[in-house]
């Protein structure tokens, strides 16, 4: 960690028990800002509010900015491009993909040159190219591997068909990512998860997965970024927070994607974020200590706010900011469950905050 931050709350059986607090701001605290795409800076396309602001003004200030990805359908080119478009001046080195490590993971167990059967987009097949395999579309074709990554809304059942006559004949199955969803223009549409199940429950079978949260992503991103203190931004707790956790790495937790309140609320210790905002303004400000309330009921305060948790249920007292009355909630929360998961009632301080 940097000089400067506390990231403290966690208990000492090492469960997160609360966000933690940085006196700087995030921007200043580490080095690298590792940022999700899909849900952080964009949706369907189109920047996120203030996301292009705030990350020209983290750059300005020092801070290196690398995009993490779970969709493999896109190259890191065009990802770049389209970035830049939007007013985030972006090269395809700053853009890291799952299609990468896929490619990296299974460059790894083939031979050079091998043909790998195509379940996906254009990323995969670039990916593969980078690391000197040729791609082919046909379990005929005599692959070495099948690799499944994100195809895009109109991808063709056949293409499942596929992979699982290649399956069938022996050949390792590899996936790019297992993100059940992701967020569109329209709201949350299938992900490339969704595909991996039909494969699945077609075959029987188990691929090996590269993507966030598991460790090839995490080596990925080391290895391109050399990031020294980087910050994971992310708005999915299963992908973004858990592959921070995994990886050793502080998180920020934006509510921009598909991660809402109650799902926070509820999180256990591997979701659990070092710190929570409502976008990437985030990264701009020190974030706020919550404090655990001694004597009483116990609690916790941040801001204006103290949270408790008893009788079944979470209670909020005070006003200020929702996002820091959703800071306390996290302390009460996490704090009841432990390594657990809190079962208590959580509707009405929600939607309190209007989060």
């Amino acid at each position: 960690m940097s000089q400067g931050h506390s990231a403290s709350g966690t208990a000492d059986g090492g469960a997160r028990v609360r966000p933690g607090g940085s006196a700087p701001a995030l921007s200043e605290a580490y080095d690298t800002a590792l940022l999700d795409l899909d849900g952080v800076v964009y949706a369907g396309g189109q920047a996120i509010a203030h996301a292009v602001e705030s990350l020209a003004v983290a750059r300005g200030g020092g801070m290196g900015l690398a995009y993490v990805t779970n969709n493999a359908l896109r190259t890191p080119d065009a990802v770049a491009e389209h970035l830049t478009e939007l007013g985030i001046p972006t090269g395809a080195a700053d853009v890291i993909t799952s299609a990468q490590a896929v490619a990296r993971l299974i460059s790894e167990q083939v031979p050079e040159g091998a043909r790998v059967l195509v379940i996906g987009g254009e990323g995969l097949r670039v990916a593969l190219r980078e690391r000197g395999l040729v791609p082919v579309d046909s379990a005929d074709e005599d692959p070495a591997a099948v690799a499944q990554g994100y195809g895009g809304p109109d991808m063709a059942w056949g293409r499942f068909a596929e992979a699982c006559y290649g399956i069938a004949r022996g050949v390792p199955w590899f996936a790019s990512n297992t993100d059940l969803t992701i967020p569109s223009a329209r709201g949350i549409a299938p992900g490339n998860g969704a595909a991996v199940e039909v494969v699945r429950i077609a075959t029987g079978a188990e691929p090996q997965i590269a993507g966030k949260p598991l460790p090839p992503m995490h080596r990925e991103t080391v290895l391109r970024t050399g990031a020294k203190t980087p910050l994971v931004v992310g708005d999915r707790l299963d992908t973004d927070i858990e592959g921070a956790f995994n990886g050793g790495v502080d998180s920020l937790l934006v509510l921009t994607g598909v991660t809402d309140a109650a799902q926070l609320l509820a999180a256990p210790p591997q979701h659990r974020p070092t710190y929570v905002d409502v976008d990437l303004r985030g990264l701009l400000t020190g974030q706020p200590e919550v404090e655990e309330v001694q004597g009483g009921d116990g609690g916790f305060r941040c801001g204006g706010w103290t949270a408790l948790a008893g009788d079944g249920e979470l209670r909020l007292e005070g006003d200020g900011d929702a996002i820091d009355g959703l800071r306390a909630l996290c302390g009460a929360a996490w704090s009841a469950a432990g390594d657990g998961v809190c079962e208590l009632d959580t509707g009405k301080v929600v939607a309190r905050l209007g989060l």
